[in-house]
């Protein structure tokens, strides 16, 4: 089993940047095989994506609401993955969940992802 722990949220004005963390443990999981995704999901919304990272973090894929905006990253050796916000707006006040594949691509899908973490609560005030 995989756990994945994600940190960084709050409330920050228009503007403003957020670091999202997401640490993931577990016996199983591998950072170097595995892809990892940020995913986010606002009130009375479906749950969209936000960026993914292959293993080996050569392919990093976002979506067009934060391409520019975002940038997602990974320290294997610390099994960890980041969301750089910057510029941030209201329309991105959201929860957002961290996702970690068995694959490598970084899938924009949200079936692709196999564990899930608990989410971190973003707001931003206009």
């Amino acid at each position: 089993q995989v756990q994945l722990v994600e940190s960084g949220g709050g409330l920050v004005q228009a503007g403003d940047s957020l670091r999202l963390s997401c640490a993931a443990s577990g016996r199983t999981f591998s950072s170097s095989s595995s892809s990892m995704g940020w995913f986010r999901q606002a009130p009375g919304k479906e749950r969209e994506f936000v960026a993914a990272i292959s293993g080996r973090t050569t392919m990093t894929p976002y979506a067009d609401s934060v391409k520019g905006r975002f940038t997602i990253s990974r320290d294997n050796a610390k099994n960890t993955v980041y969301l750089q916000m910057n510029s941030l707006k209201p329309e991105d006040t959201a929860v957002y969940y961290c996702a970690a594949s068995k694959n490598w691509y970084p899938s924009r899908r949200i079936s692709e992802y196999d564990y899930w973490g608990q989410g971190t609560q973003v707001t931003v005030s206009s």
